[in-house]
């Protein structure tokens, strides 16, 4: 059992977890050691290129923060984008998608395309001010589903594809919330609408609905503060930092689809999400807890599902799995930021990461007996009732965990990001200035295929007897 950290954990009483979409690590932080000066991050280095029909694709600065043409990310295109670990088939695949769609004329060389601090400035000052993870690896070379069930439950169902598209994603595999219930551990799951946990592990499939809630019911005031909801009794992550009321282990859901209930867009980052609007919401989430009284027991993980299509030059090692035959490897790298008080600015982590140190971690630090691998009949899922614990398993056993990050021997305030904020305001401001016919249309866009899927499963859940307006 890896365990690099676990009396470092002890310096938090709170993790907050963020778990955005289908970017890669270069595609979003590999302008670091590129553009940034950061030697000491493996990113980008400007040789980089892969090859399609006689012509070189260099990597290169993206003119847009909005991508219209999503990426395959499916088993098989993630299959041919690592060629057996050479890296060089990310062109190849998004060639091969826009051909199928169609699209003749489109820029097949933009999956090697990147973002650089100006693009990004919430993840710059991140970098800057707290720790990059420059080995953490998406979990599948695989799709949305897998990857996030790895997150949440330790393991797929099978498969690293999604379920087909005629079926809503209603897994039923254990997640790690079950430990904490069983240890009384708290927790709550905070989303835009349903809480993704829903759709994962069935025993979370209805009710409990004090332990799910909207990010907020305000409108954020950039500039001054954050306005108090129609019900300030109502629960939500906002609402919960500024009160000093966080749980123990917070989970936040981007805002995934079209709809936009509380006044945000897609958030996501999944193409055509503007990864401005993305930033936003990390900038949201990470000023909320930065001005909260429980800052300095705070760990906050901002990480990304998969890589969506978009090139990394690192070939993903093989991994420790209980189902070998088909999850023997890791999925490609995804951008990864880790937020505390207790990390000294400027850090970079090389350790291999997964989504399951995200489990590991949480387990280890409120109740490491979780973790203990089950011996005779405590082995049997069979003498267990419904809902109870079971195993992580294999994955989240041997990943290591993210307590080596948390090293120093103090706390240390914030630091400021008024420059930040002051962004955001102007951005919203100019927002409020566009008529109609001036937005950005994204919700007369086609539904992504992720947004069908939830909206499927919504649909499901409502059928089941979820009520309306209920996370």
């Amino acid at each position: 059992m890896a365990e690099s950290g676990s009396a470092n954990l002890q310096k938090v009483d709170h993790i907050v977890v963020v778990l955005l979409e289908n970017r890669s690590f270069d595609h979003m932080l590999g302008y670091l050691p590129l553009e940034g000066g950061r030697g000491d991050i493996d990113g980008l280095q400007p040789q980089f290129s892969n090859a399609h029909n006689g012509g070189a694709y260099p990597v290169y600065h993206l003119g847009t923060t909005a991508i219209t043409d999503d990426p395959d990310h499916s088993a098989h295109a993630v299959d041919l984008q690592l060629g057996a670990g050479a890296m060089d088939g990310f062109v190849a695949s998004f060639a091969k998608t826009l051909s199928d769609r169609g699209l003749w004329d489109a820029d097949v060389g933009r999956v090697m395309g990147y973002y650089d601090g100006a693009d990004l400035p919430v993840y710059d000052h991140l970098a800057s001010e707290f720790a990059v993870c420059d080995r953490w690896f998406s979990s599948v070379p695989g799709a949305t589903w897998p990857n996030r069930l790895y997150a949440v439950c330790g393991g797929a169902a099978g498969s690293r594809d999604d379920l087909p598209l005629n079926l809503p994603p209603l897994y039923d595999r254990p997640s790690f919330v079950r430990h904490l219930d069983a240890h009384g551990v708290s927790w709550r799951w905070y989303s835009f609408e349903t809480g993704s946990l829903r759709l994962l592990d069935r025993h979370y499939r209805l009710g409990r609905h004090d332990r799910f809630a909207f990010f907020s019911h305000t409108i954020l005031s950039w500039k001054t503060r954050l306005e108090r909801s129609i019900d300030p009794k109502t629960p939500s992550f906002i609402e919960d930092v500024a009160r000093g009321a966080l749980p123990s282990v917070a989970w936040i859901d981007p805002n995934f689809s079209n709809f936009d209930p509380i006044g945000f867009p897609p958030n996501d980052d999944h193409v055509p999400a503007d990864i401005r609007d993305g930033q936003e919401l990390v900038l949201a989430v990470y000023h909320a807890l930065a001005t909260s009284p429980q800052w300095e027991r705070t760990l906050l993980i901002v990480f990304y599902d998969e890589h969506g299509g978009f090139f990394d030059h690192v070939a993903p090692p093989e991994a420790p799995d209980d189902d070998p035959a088909t999850f023997r490897r890791y999925g490609v790298r995804v951008p990864a930021l880790i937020v505390s008080p207790w990390i000294e600015p400027g850090s970079v982590s090389h350790t291999v990461f997964d989504h399951t140190s995200i489990i590991k971690t949480i387990l280890l630090r409120f109740c490491p007996h979780a973790l203990r691998q089950p011996t005779g009949r405590e082995a049997s899922a069979a003498l267990k009732p419904p809902g109870a614990p079971r195993h992580m398993g294999l994955r989240v056993t041997q990943a290591n965990d993210l307590g080596e990050l948390l090293t120093r021997a103090a706390p240390r305030p914030a630091p400021p990001h008024s420059g930040l904020i002051d962004g955001a305001a102007q951005r919203a401001a100019a927002r409020t200035q566009r008529g109609p016919a001036d937005q950005d249309g994204l919700e007369r866009r086609p539904a992504t295929d992720l947004q069908v899927r939830i909206a499927a499963a919504s649909r499901e859940l409502k059928r089941l007897g979820h009520p309306e307006g209920r996370p």
